[in-house]
C-alpha cells in the first residue's frame, strides 16, 4: 500500500506496485545491516526511504527508455516522409516573435511606472494582489484597483497602435 501511494494514479497498474515492491524488499534485504531500530516505526520509514529510492530510480529508468524509443527522423532530403519537427523557427517566424515582443514591450513602456510595474507583478510574476500590496506597501484595495486601471490603459494602448 505505502508504494501504491508514492506512485501516480496512472502508474498504479498492479504488475508495476508488484515489481517495486519486490525491488523494495530485494534493497532492504541487500543493506538490512545498515538498519538501526531507533523507536516505534523506524523500520517502516526505513522501508519507506528506500520504496522512494527504488520509485526514482524506476521512474529515471523510464524516462531514458522513452527518449531511446522516441527518436523520430524529421523531414529531410533522405528522409521525405518524415514529419515536420513541431517547434521549427524559421528565420521569418523568429523575425516576426521578435517583432511582436518588441511591440509588447513599447506598448509597456508607453505606460506609466506604477502601471506596468504592477501589470509585471500579475501578470509575468504571477503574484497575487496580496502578494502585490506586500511588495509595493500599499493595501490590497488599492492594489487591485491600481492593476484594475493599468489593465485598461494597457488595452487603449495596444488599440492605438
Amino acid at each position: 500500500m505505502l508504494i501504491h501511494y508514492k506512485l501516480s494514479p496512472e502508474k498504479r497498474r498492479p504488475e508495476d506496485i508488484e515489481e517495486l515492491v519486490q525491488e523494495t524488499f530485494l534493497a532492504a534485504f541487500e543493506d538490512l545491516d545498515r538498519f538501526e531500530y531507533r523507536s516505534q516505526g523506524s523500520f517502516l520509514r526505513w522501508i519507506s526511504t528506500i520504496a522512494e529510492h527504488v520509485i526514482a530510480d524506476a521512474a529515471r529508468s523510464q524516462g531514458r527508455q522513452k527518449r531511446k524509443a522516441e527518436t523520430t527522423r524529421f523531414r529531410s532530403e533522405t528522409n521525405p516522409l518524415g514529419p515536420d519537427p513541431l517547434d521549427s523557427l524559421s528565420p521569418s517566424r523568429a523575425f516576426t516573435e521578435r517583432e511582436e515582443a518588441e511591440i509588447l514591450l513599447s506598448q509597456l513602456n508607453a505606460l506609466p511606472e506604477q502601471y506596468r510595474e504592477v501589470i509585471l507583478l500579475a501578470r509575468i510574476e504571477g503574484l497575487s494582489t496580496l502578494e502585490i500590496s506586500d511588495r509595493l506597501g500599499k493595501s490590497r484595495q488599492n492594489v487591485a484597483l491600481l492593476l484594475h486601471r493599468a489593465i485598461q490603459r494597457f488595452r487603449e494602448v495596444r488599440k492605438g497602435a
